[in-house]
Order: C-alpha cells, then structure tokens, then sequence
C-alpha cells in the first residue's frame, strides 16, 4: 500500500483482501437467487425471502429466515456488517 498527501494505492492483492476477518455484508435474496450463490443448498421452494450473510471476499458464511439471525450470526463472529441493497 502506498499513502500520499490525497490518495492510498493498494495492489490488486491488497484490495482483494480488504475487510477479511472483519467485514461481511448483509443481502436479502429470493430463493431463486440462492442457487447460484450457495451451491449446496439443495432444495428450496421457490418465491422465498431469505437473508445471507456474505464474508468481505464474497464467501458465503450463513443463511436464515430473518434478518435479526444473520445479525446475530455476525455478531457471533465479531463481524461488522453492512448492507447491500
């Protein structure tokens, strides 16, 4: 990383780590949504509303039916959250 007066570089590398270990985002999905972005997920009904919780780099870290549960499962892992919309 490189600081001057106005501006902060990082590397690709740099910035592909930004937030690890500290930072997740919060998302509400469909079910439809889901598929792709939970592999193993197996079945699910379709029309669904649910909430994921997403680690800094994109990685799935939990799923739940309400948005205070994934809150929760945040807080569990010292995670400061914010939200996608």
């Amino acid at each position: 990383m490189t600081r001057t007066d106005e501006t902060i570089t990082m590397t690709s590398g740099e910035f592909a780590h930004l937030g690890e270990g500290s930072v997740a985002y919060l998302r509400k999905l469909s079910s439809e949504e889901l598929l792709g972005r939970f592999p193993n997920l197996g079945e699910i009904a379709p029309g669904m509303v649910l909430w994921a919780l997403f680690a800094a780099n994109g990685q799935p870290i939990l799923l739940s039916d309400a948005k205070d549960r994934a809150l929760a499962g945040a807080m569990e892992n010292d995670l400061t959250t914010v939200a996608i919309h």
